[in-house]
C-alpha cells in the first residue's frame, strides 16, 4: 500500500495523519526516512516505513548531510529508547549526538517531520518510546511541524516521554512484543 503525504489535509486539521493510505502523491515528495539503531529493530521499522511511503532506502542519521535534511521537505524521523527516564541522550545512537551537535546549527522552521519510535512496552512500560519524545522535542524547538500523531490504544505502557496531549508524538512500534503490528501499523500510518 502507496502512502503519501495530506499536507493540505493537516493544515487544514482535517485530519491528524501526516499520510494518508491511498491518496495520490503531490507533486512534493517525501525528501527521507532516518533513523538510528542499536540492535536492528529501528533500521526494520525505518525500512517498514520507506517502503510503505515509496521513499526508497530509510538512512542512518550520522550519514546524512545537513543539505540533505535542510533542503527536504517532508521528513520522517525515528530512534529507539535505551536511556530510560534521561532527560537527554535517551537513544544510545547516533541520535544523542546529532540532536545537540547538528541540529542546533540547522533552520528547520516550518519543515514538515514525521516521528516514529521503537520500544520495548513490556519490559519498560514506564518509559515506552521516550526518545521519540525527544525528537519531537528537538525538532519542535527548532521550529519543525510535526505531524503523524497517533493514538495509544492498542499499547500496553503506563508512560511515555512521547505522549503529548493523550496522544503519541507519531508511530510507535514494539519489535519485542508486537513485531507482527509493526509492519501494518507503518503501513496504516
Amino acid at each position: 500500500m502507496k502512502l503519501s503525504i495530506a499536507i493540505i489535509l493537516s493544515a487544514a486539521g482535517i485530519t491528524e495523519a501526516w499520510v494518508t493510505p491511498g491518496a495520490a502523491r503531490s507533486s512534493t515528495a517525501l525528501n527521507g526516512v532516518y533513523y538510528s539503531t542499536s540492535t536492528g529493530n529501528t533500521e526494520t521499522i525505518a525500512g517498514y516505513i520507506a517502503e510503505a511511503a515509496g521513499s526508497g532506502d530509510a538512512e542512518e542519521i550520522g550519514d546524512a548531510s545537513d543539505d540533505a535534511i535542510t533542503g527536504a521537505d517532508y521528513l520522517i524521523v525515528g530512534a529507539p529508547t535505551w536511556h530510560t527516564d534521561a532527560e537527554d541522550q535517551r537513544s544510545g545512537t547516533t541520535w544523542d549526538e546529532w540532536l545537540y551537535e547538528t541540529l542546533p546549527n540547522l533552520d528547520l522552521d516550518g519543515k514538515k517531520v514525521a516521528i516514529f519510535g521503537c520500544g520495548d512496552q513490556e519490559s519498560y512500560a514506564d518509559y515506552y518510546c521516550d526518545a521519540a519524545g525527544e525528537l519531537y522535542d528537538q525538532f519542535t524547538a527548532k521550529g519543525a511541524k510535526i505531524y503523524g500523531m497517533t493514538s495509544t490504544d492498542g499499547y500496553n505502557h503506563a508512560g511515555s516521554k512521547a505522549e503529548v496531549d493523550g496522544k503519541f508524538v507519531g508511530l510507535m512500534c514494539d519489535e519485542d512484543n508486537q513485531y507482527d503490528e509493526s509492519e501494518p501499523r507503518a503501513k496504516a500510518w
